[in-house]
């Protein structure tokens, strides 16, 4: 009976470690968006990420030789830190559930961890210089080719990417779809019209996030930017630990992820500061 039991929560722990994981991996949505660095093995807790200039080749001449050009490179620290999610599991529980507990279970713990990685990515978005919109003023396509347009002048390399909050998602869309207001929409505000989804605008893909915060004055900060203007090192992923606890009569489930985030290139980025209710 005990080997048999034991044989049970092997099962069940295994099948929570899975589910969180994948949870953690897939619904993180901004950490796919920017620069990843591991620092798995390594040791340390931080890392130093080199920023190069953009350099520009020249005309030669033939037989003569070629003068160096100075690259004088900066660097920007990311320091890691732990995070951590806890949830308990009863004896009863584990025996009794109708439902999949192990799913349930590591769905939670990963969730917890993609939202505290998100959320601190997000947080970043403050910190660019460059700012479109003003309080209770709504985001429409013409923000989206203004900002777009001015990473593009910044010599930003690589596809932008706009992350907003589902109500300034909705007041794109409701731009987009408002043929009076916008009788010249094109492709974009058919698609709107039939799926409710803007996926790309002026070369942009838009994603919406709810865990961006709305302030007191029902605004939200958001932002456009690629990929080298964020940067996530990562130690390690999210793990789990169950850890026997006899006078609850059940297991404590800590799950840890150990990563650092930082702004990388300001210039590669802006925030996309606009109107949040509906």
């Amino acid at each position: 009976m005990a080997s048999s039991t034991t044989s049970t929560l092997d099962d069940l722990f295994t099948n929570i470690i899975a589910e969180a994981t994948f949870q953690a991996q897939e619904q993180s949505l901004v950490r796919n968006l920017v620069t990843n660095y591991s620092l798995a093995g390594d040791a340390g807790k931080t890392i130093q990420v080199p920023i190069y200039p953009s350099v520009a080749a020249s005309a030669l001449t033939e037989g003569s030789d070629m003068s160096s050009t100075a690259v004088s490179t900066s660097n920007k620290t990311i320091t890691v830190a732990e995070v951590g999610v806890q949830a308990v599991l009863t004896d009863l529980a584990a025996q009794s559930a109708s439902r999949d507990v192990a799913g349930d279970l590591g769905r939670v713990l990963g969730e917890g961890i993609a939202k505290k990685m998100d959320g601190d990515l997000i947080a970043l978005f403050d910190g660019f210089s460059t700012s479109f919109g003003a309080a209770a003023g709504e985001l429409t396509a013409a923000d989206i080719f203004k900002a777009a347009a001015t990473l593009r002048a910044n010599n930003a390399i690589g596809t932008p990417v706009a992350v907003i909050h589902p109500y300034q998602a909705y007041n794109l869309k409701a731009n987009l779809t408002n043929t009076f207001a916008n009788p010249n929409g094109g492709d974009a505000q058919n698609a709107a019209m039939r799926s409710g989804y803007v996926g790309t605008l002026a070369g942009v893909d838009i994603y919406e996030s709810s865990n961006i915060s709305i302030d007191g004055s029902g605004d939200a900060k958001g932002a456009m930017f690629v990929p080298s203007a964020l940067g996530l090192a990562l130690k390690w992923d999210i793990k789990i630990e169950p850890q026997r606890d006899a006078s609850i009569r059940g297991w404590e489930l800590n799950a840890t992820a150990a990563y650092g985030v930082g702004e990388l290139q300001d210039s590669m980025g802006c925030e996309l500061y606009f109107d949040a209710g509906l």
